[in-house]
């Protein structure tokens, strides 16, 4: 007879905990899957729903009872959160804003993401990636390994998101280095030194703003920041001087650094799978299906939450007012109720539909641009490195709410 034994299951509280970990932010799927043996939807504690089924995440996100955390909410879970300057800004954004603030602070930029003006890109991201990927062949030249998440992953977006906004070229790699230091911030109070980092880059990136603010007002260009700067001067009540500064943060960060993990995502599921690679070389349309199952599979945005602002429901079971929710996306897109075998990478499955950019009032505005930059990156990489091979193994960010790469060292020759 075997001594072996089997370790019991993890608890749900045990595998939420786990998820704020190191060791479980880097394979957090497992942990998902521990959560889902308590139902698609459970109650972590009184007050505290964890939803990781697909239909419930879908439906939490379209409910206009169910709030993003706004400041009001801050104040009311964590005092304090107004001395972090980092918090302060993003709370400043249509990302933590609630009706009727949010539709009026998505507008003002959102004519800028619509679909048909972001298809027109095409040609300049086409650019931008040929001479990125024309970099990453000198550095590669001797054999040297390169860092394909520094070099294209994150270089592409910041540049492109740079470009609409109007931040100068020689600025970008300091805009991707202070924004990504930034964007912990929306991990949530768990690391002091993390958010201690991201108020002092906040508090330089908003003396930079607000300089270049004061530039495009002498200097208007064809830009975003001109735009914004015009509509905050024309009427303050439309975008608050806060509202500006917040609204230029998020657009930075949310269009970079979640699509350098998409990116970096892409690269790393075809280097393990070189089919894929293939397919990119060869197939025009396949790097459509390919993203979307990038999207689905291996997603930048793990997480996000919601509170209700009213007693409401999720498919029948009543969430009182003053829950709070935690929709965590990645383990929706794989819920087998709604994915066959989705463990499996398969970019040919039928009626793909991630929830990865969310959906209702707050789907991720700069969802079309995204997957335009990644359609048009992982081909290029492929084609102009055939034998593009992995040297070490891709690493981690220590991060959970927006998961991806942090380095992927790889020889573009061999």
């Amino acid at each position: 007879m075997s001594r072996h034994t089997v370790a019991p299951a993890p608890t749900l509280r045990d595998a939420f905990t786990a998820l704020g970990t190191s060791r479980g932010r880097q394979d957090p799927y497992p942990l998902y899957e521990a959560i889902r043996s308590h139902g698609d939807t459970a109650w972590l504690k009184p007050g505290r729903l964890v939803v990781v089924g697909y239909e419930e995440c879908d439906r939490a996100l379209r409910d206009t009872r169910l709030h993003v955390q706004d400041a009001a909410g801050y104040d009311a879970t964590s005092p304090g959160w107004r001395d972090h300057s980092s918090l302060r800004a993003f709370t400043s954004s249509m990302l933590y804003s609630n009706p009727p603030d949010h539709a009026r602070l998505r507008a003002v930029a959102g004519f800028a993401f619509a679909p048909p003006k972001i298809r027109r890109l095409r040609s300049v991201i086409e650019g931008m990636a040929d001479r990125l990927l024309d970099r990453m062949a000198a550095l590669g030249a001797g054999g040297s390994p390169v860092d394909l998440i520094a070099e294209f992953a994150s270089r592409l977006p910041v540049a492109v998101i740079s470009a609409l906004l109007g931040f100068p070229e020689e600025d970008q790699v300091w805009f991707r280095d202070m924004a990504s230091t930034v964007a912990v911030s929306t991990d949530g109070f768990g690391d002091p030194a993390a958010l201690e980092r991201a108020d002092r880059a906040m508090d330089e990136m908003t003396a930079y703003f607000t300089e270049l603010v004061d530039r495009r007002r002498r200097d208007p260009h064809d830009d975003l920041v001109t735009l914004l700067t015009r509509v905050h001067d024309g009427d303050p009540r439309r975008l608050g001087h806060d509202e500006l500064m917040g609204t230029l943060m998020v657009l930075l960060t949310a269009g970079f650094e979640t699509t350098s993990f998409l990116i970096g995502h892409g690269a790393m599921l075809a280097l393990e799978r070189t089919a894929f690679a293939g397919r990119l070389r060869a197939e025009p349309d396949f790097a459509p299906r390919y993203v979307e199952e990038i999207l689905r599979f291996e997603p930048p945005v793990h997480v996000t939450s919601r509170r209700a602002a009213a007693d409401t429901e999720l498919l029948g079971a009543p969430v009182p007012a003053g829950t709070r929710l935690t929709l965590i996306l990645a383990a929706a897109n794989r819920d087998p109720r709604r994915f066959a075998d989705p463990g499996r990478f398969d970019p040919d499955r039928p009626d793909n539909r991630p929830l990865s950019f969310g959906a209702g009032g707050h789907f991720c505005l700069g969802a079309p641009l995204a997957r335009l930059e990644a359609q048009i990156a992982l081909p290029r990489l492929f084609a102009r490195f055939p034998r593009l091979a992995a040297t070490e193994p891709p690493v981690y960010r220590d991060r959970w709410v927006v998961r991806g790469l942090d380095t992927f060292a790889v020889a573009v020759a061999g």
